[in-house]
């Protein structure tokens, strides 16, 4: 597998990396099954019973809030004969009953009742493989590795910044949903960077600077002095000003930047739409960007949240998953909402399909990148090799 992804520093991935069965299959194994991966919201799971489910190549997990008030996740495989236990991807349940041959679990993952299985049947023997799960300032994760890597840190990081804006009493007011043909790291190096988007987002470039990024060694005078009038702003809130990106080669971004003058949010006329969110008291608070490898990146403006969470389908489709949350009693227009980003990431789809045509075409040979705008894409894919060269932690099938 080593010779499929080896590269050189500094230039992008060999073909193989991108198009390949067995290189997609080790990325499952070796990345998103090994990898804390971003399932949803706190909001989703605001009340007993409530679950999502979440797709992991041939794994599908189980998300359900506990009578306990406890976040629990299981494997969606019955403990009878391996039946899935869901049929929805999302909803409200008081159990979860195999539609196959009615055994029924309780929210923990135990087993409640096997029907015509024997007076002598253990019972608590058997009951739904559990998954680990955490949920960080309205965000909830998963991991399918029996040993998971550290979350503490990147918990540490997000909740002070995040925690803010108040996710975890939001609602989900939009929900959209794309296929993209492309693999799925090409999406991930197309939000590594902005050397694209002067030329491809007009709508984000209305409020965002395109230089700020980690690893965009550009400076600009209007952005800098924007920026620490903001953090000025920002530590009156209360709010942490520093970045926290990539530490270490970790896994995880948080930063916020500034928006452009005469701009508070992330909206077509700089405008909020909503009430500030959370504890937030000033609309005016800049973009906080959030980005957890290897499947979620997200901005936290004072009145609305947008979430992506990129699933892989197979070496050449991803499917993609957008939310939009406000605070829970806010009315909002949500298609003044989600212009900006409903428009600025059908855009990138399009740029990753077409990416990804030219890679898998003859064509193809590893490209350079540039020192100057595409160091966070340099640092995304050493990170993916180092992690797809550890052997694999994951519960084997």
């Amino acid at each position: 597998m080593s010779d499929l992804v080896q590269r050189s520093p500094g230039w992008s991935l060999p073909q193989a990396a991108y198009t390949d069965a067995d290189v997609f299959a080790a990325d499952l194994d070796r990345v998103f099954a090994a990898h804390w991966l971003f399932a949803g919201h706190t909001a989703e799971l605001n009340a007993t019973g409530r679950y999502l489910t979440v797709d992991v190549g041939r794994d599908r997990v189980i998300v359900v809030r506990g009578e306990d008030g406890v976040l629990h996740a299981h494997h969606d495989v019955c403990a009878h004969r391996g039946s899935r236990v869901t049929s929805e991807p999302r909803g409200q349940v008081k159990a979860f009953v195999c539609p196959y041959h009615q055994w029924v679990y309780a929210l923990d993952g135990s087993l409640r009742a096997a029907r015509l299985m024997g007076d002598c049947f253990a019972t608590a023997s058997h009951r739904l493989a559990p998954v680990a799960v955490r949920e960080v300032a309205g965000l909830v994760f998963v991991c399918l590795a029996d040993e998971p890597p550290d979350f503490d840190a990147f918990a540490a990081a997000l909740e002070p910044r995040l925690g803010p804006h108040g996710l975890a009493d939001a609602r989900v007011a939009v929900r959209q949903h794309y296929r993209v043909a492309a693999n799925w790291k090409t999406l991930v190096e197309n939000n590594r960077e902005c050397y694209h988007c002067a030329g491809s987002h007009p709508e984000f470039s209305l409020s965002n600077f395109d230089v700020g990024m980690n690893g965009d060694v550009r400076t600009n005078p209007r952005y800098d002095r924007a920026l620490t009038a903001a953090r000025a702003r920002w530590s009156a809130q209360g709010l942490p000003g520093e970045d926290v990106n990539f530490p270490d080669g970790a896994w995880y971004r948080v930063a916020r930047l500034p928006l452009r003058d005469g701009f508070v949010s992330e909206t077509l006329d700089g405008r909020p739409l909503a009430p500030p969110m959370g504890r937030l008291t000033d609309p005016d608070v800049g973009s906080l960007r959030v980005v957890s490898l290897p499947n979620l990146w997200a901005h936290a403006n004072g009145d609305y949240a947008m979430t992506t969470r990129l699933t892989p389908v197979d070496a050449g489709t991803t499917d993609v998953e957008l939310c939009f949350l406000v605070a829970r009693d806010a009315t909002v227009d949500e298609d003044a909402m989600t212009a900006v980003w409903r428009a600025t990431s059908e855009q990138d789809w399009a740029l990753c399909e077409a990416n990804y045509a030219g890679i898998a075409s003859r064509g193809y040979r590893p490209g350079p990148l540039s020192p100057v705008v595409e160091a966070s894409v340099e640092g995304f894919l050493d990170w993916y090799v180092d992690a797809l060269a550890d052997p694999p932690h994951a519960r084997s099938a």
